[in-house]
Formats: structure tokens, C-alpha cells, sequence
């Protein structure tokens, strides 16, 4: 089954170099089946990155795509607390580059005003936007989302493509505060792979409504997948989760680009 994955990191991969680590994460990725995956965020990273930092991070990504852009995407990275500079990254990366997504962090929660501009943009250029959620029983970072954060500010913007990163991590919770939020996508990656997390999101959001992502080099590829390979969920589901979705998703950005899928 070809695999696309939505969640990887240079951070955590060995090499000096963004070229070095990314060739690494191809390696890693031949290993286990997995075709094509989206990279965001550069190799040393910080929870509320200043303008010239999330420039830099972003280049970095750029490099390690350079020769890789028949297997990997990018996601540019900003920070809702520089509005104006977010904005002019995301038309330098994604609507004059090649990057495909937004990804957002801990910087400003994202039922925050801040917000609107940039998911505004990216969704007038079809870019999906990939925002780091968490419930956490000892209490958020300061600027951390959680899944209800997101829905909030889904029902602001009823067009945008909104991902729900790690699906809160305290999963149960997040998936249920996800679950009447339509627009809203659950993804797989970045917590220990308990048995259950597929089951319920299949069954209370829809297969259709997952997206597998591993968070490498945070985490490895074969936990991740073992969440979703050993799901009792049908075949065909699984087929969605670990590919078509993500693709389908995609696919609205890459054509305006001129990429095949």
C-alpha cells in the first residue's frame, strides 16, 4: 500500500546539513514503504521564532527539498505573533516557491485574531494548514493550542483546510472536540501508538476525515505506522488514511503549481 506521510521534521535526523538529514529521512522512508512526505521547520527550532528565525528555517527546508521534489513537500513555518512578515513568508515559500502548506506551533494560540490574515491567505492560495495541537494534564506551553482552540477558529474561516496536529495528543479529547468541525482534519503522529486512536477517529470523525503522519525524526516511521497498520479498521479505510487523503488534500495546490501528485 503506498504510503504518503504528512508529518516530518529535519529536527532529530542525523547530518550537519539540511541536505544530509534529508537524505537520511529518504533512507528511512525507502525502508518502510512510505512514497512521498511533507517536511516543515528547520533543523534547531524555538517556540516563538522571530522573523529572520523562521526565515531561516524555512530556507533550510528549501534546501533539503532542492533535489527531492519528486518525493517530499514543504509546509512554510511562521508565527502568528509577526502577522506582516508571516504573510510576506508564506507568499515567498508557497505562492512564489514551492511549498504546498502553512504549519503553525506554539507561538499564539490559534482561536487568537492573529490568526485570520494568515489562514485567509493560505486559503486563497488552496495551501492546507497544518496547526500543532496538545491537551496536556500538567498545562499547555504559553501560545500552545488545543483541538478546541482549532475548532474555534474553523468556524471563523468555514473554507480553510485545517489539520488537527497530533490530534491534541491527549487523543480521546481532542478527536471529540474536533468532531463537529467538518472542515477539520484528525492526524495520527507525534504521541505513542495506542491501541485504539485510529478505531475511535475512524468511527466518530469518518475515514475520510485522518491523515497519517508520523513526526519524524521526533518519532519513527514503524511506530507511527504500527497505529495505523494494526487498526482494526477495513482495508479501504486504511488506504485513505495513508494515502488518499493527504493527496486529496494536496491535490487542489499541486495543480495550480503544475505538480503531478
Amino acid at each position: 500500500m503506498e504510503i504518503w506521510d504528512l508529518h516530518c521534521h529535519l529536527a532529530g535526523v542525523p547530518g550537519r546539513t539540511p541536505d544530509e538529514r534529508m537524505a537520511r529521512l529518504i533512507r528511512y522512508a525507502d525502508r518502510m514503504g512510505i512514497v512521498r512526505f511533507c517536511v516543515y521547520m528547520g533543523m534547531n527550532w524555538s517556540y516563538d521564532p522571530s522573523p529572520d528565525d523562521f526565515r531561516r528555517q524555512n530556507d533550510e527546508v528549501l534546501q533539503a527539498l532542492s533535489h527531492w521534489h519528486d518525493r517530499a513537500f514543504g509546509f512554510v513555518y511562521v508565527n502568528p505573533k509577526h502577522v506582516k512578515e508571516s504573510l510576506a513568508e508564506i507568499d515567498r515559500c508557497v505562492r512564489n516557491g514551492p511549498m504546498v502548506g502553512v504549519k503553525l506551533w506554539v507561538a499564539r494560540r490559534c482561536q487568537a485574531a492573529e490568526l485570520d490574515p494568515i489562514v485567509a491567505r493560505a486559503t486563497e492560495l488552496k495551501a492546507p494548514v497544518l496547526q500543532h495541537t496538545w491537551f496536556k494534564a500538567g498545562g499547555n506551553l504559553p501560545g500552545e493550542s488545543t483541538p478546541t482552540d482549532l475548532a474555534e477558529l474553523a468556524r471563523r474561516h468555514p473554507a480553510a483546510k485545517l489539520i488537527c496536529g497530533h490530534s491534541g495528543g491527549d487523543w480521546p479529547l481532542g478527536l471529540r472536540a474536533i468532531r463537529a468541525s467538518a472542515t477539520v482534519v484528525a492526524e495520527t503522529g507525534g504521541f505513542d501508538p495506542t491501541t485504539g486512536m485510529v478505531e475511535m477517529a475512524v468511527r466518530e470523525l469518518g475515514a475520510e476525515r485522518v491523515l497519517f503522519g508520523s513526526d519524524a525524526g521526533s518519532r519513527s516511521f514503524g511506530s507511527q505506522l504500527a497505529k495505523v497498520q494494526g487498526a482494526d479498521v477495513p482495508a479501504d479505510a486504511k488506504k485513505l488514511i495513508l494515502r488518499d487523503n493527504l493527496k486529496r488534500l494536496l491535490t487542489p495546490i499541486l495543480a495550480a503549481k503544475g505538480i503531478k501528485p
